[in-house]
């Protein structure tokens, strides 16, 4: 697995303003799910606007490769660990580490702030991303259903930190 040998990972700055190129990343490497989750992905549901507000209340982290956004991740911080969300990858790069780079970044912001936990959640029909997270040292905790579903929908992992 070769890792681009230009690649930054950096959290995001607060000077920012590529949120169109932000959403655009995301629905991008969110599209394999359309049609095969159900309900959809909440990445439809963003806007350039509603990413800035996300930035704000949340730490966001970038993988820019020759000036180009090729992946990003949100961390949640909550009382006892972080949670991650919109990992994305631009997809004719993914299988080169930028994910694992990206989630290894909250690993060490978790650190630093003191929580040894992180958690996430994926689409039960994503066996894909199960197995994935699970190199990466996550174990699966629970299922859940989205609102108004009779069944589960997501899987919480959590992976505890050394």
């Amino acid at each position: 697995m070769d890792q681009p040998a230009a690649l930054l990972v950096t959290e995001l700055p607060p000077d920012f303003a590529r949120w169109d190129e932000l959403l655009a990343l995301i629905l991008r490497a969110f599209a394999y799910m359309d049609g095969v989750i159900d309900p959809p992905s909440s990445a439809h549901l963003l806007t350039p606007e509603g990413l800035r507000r996300k930035a704000g209340q949340e730490t966001a982290f970038l993988a820019v490769e020759n000036g180009q956004i090729v992946g990003c991740v949100f961390a949640l911080e909550r009382a006892k660990d972080f949670y991650v969300g919109k990992l994305a990858v631009e997809p004719s790069l993914q299988g080169r580490g930028i994910g694992g780079r990206l989630m290894q970044a909250v690993e060490d912001l978790a650190r630093r702030h003191g929580k040894y936990v992180i958690e996430l959640q994926t689409r039960i029909e994503l066996i894909a991303n199960h197995a994935a997270f699970a190199r990466l040292g996550f174990r699966e905790t629970g299922r859940t259903a989205h609102a108004g579903y009779d069944r589960p929908t997501s899987i919480t992992m959590r992976k505890v930190l050394s």
